[in-house]
């Protein structure tokens, strides 16, 4: 299974409000969160938690078309900064995702603002800057605070228990559901039994049915949507 928000202080997940899509950088109050039921475990390659980031240069440029984000590992992860920055890239531009083929384009930077940060930590900062937006990740999932994604070392290296389908494409899932939301997407459920999940649906809660899914659009370019949840 895959993506959904964690409820405060709980132990499934909550309802993410939604805000419409900035056209600079805002602080806001609200969070999204992405990730799985935590399973207690602990996974000592996540622990070396520095709090400091190395931003990913290998790809940017500080001129063209398309919103402006910015990658950044944190220091001591063990992650290349250029490597994980090239898999974000091709998951933004992926044609079954939310650049569909023009749709939407992303331009990656280094320097300058960006109004899309995603940040790969460890479980104990990813713990502390979700937590300055009321939300309890646990060191367990990911976190939307503001134009931050904050996606947890522990997810991206080894994806979710819950969640039928390769490591790359659990990535993608974290990705597209959070960046769908930065778009101003709300949450939608299973729109029949045996078809795929959408990418904004909290398939953490259950498939109702549905496939599990990472991707907003098909083959054929039809959008995978479903009901909207309120």
């Amino acid at each position: 299974m895959s993506a959904g928000d964690v409820r405060r202080g709980g132990s499934g997940e909550g309802r993410n409000r939604l805000f419409a899509k900035a056209v600079v950088p805002v602080v806001l109050v609200a969070a999204a969160v992405v990730g799985i039921r935590w399973s207690g475990g602990h996974d000592p390659s996540t622990s070396s938690a520095s709090a400091t980031f190395t931003v990913a240069r290998e790809g940017a440029t500080e001129t063209g078309r398309g919103d402006a984000y910015r990658v950044e590992v944190e220091k001591g992860s063990g992650l290349d900064a250029d490597e994980a920055a090239a898999e974000v890239a091709r998951i933004l531009a992926a044609p079954l995702g939310w650049s569909h083929h023009g749709k939407h384009s992303f331009r990656q930077v280094a320097e300058g603002p960006a109004g899309l940060v995603v940040r790969i930590a460890t479980p104990a900062t990813t713990d502390r800057i979700c937590g300055k937006g009321g939300l309890d990740t646990h060191g367990e999932v990911n976190c939307r605070v503001g134009t931050d994604v904050m996606v947890n070392l522990k997810r991206w290296k080894t994806g979710s228990p819950e969640f039928d389908g390769p490591l790359a494409d659990y990535r993608a899932l974290i990705i597209n559901h959070e960046v769908g939301h930065w778009l101003g997407h709300g949450h939608e459920t299973c729109p029949g039994r045996g078809r795929p999940a959408p990418a904004m649906m909290q398939q953490i809660d259950g498939l109702k049915g549905c496939v599990a899914n990472a991707w907003p659009y098909d083959a054929a370019g039809k959008y995978l949507g479903g009901p909207s949840v309120p």
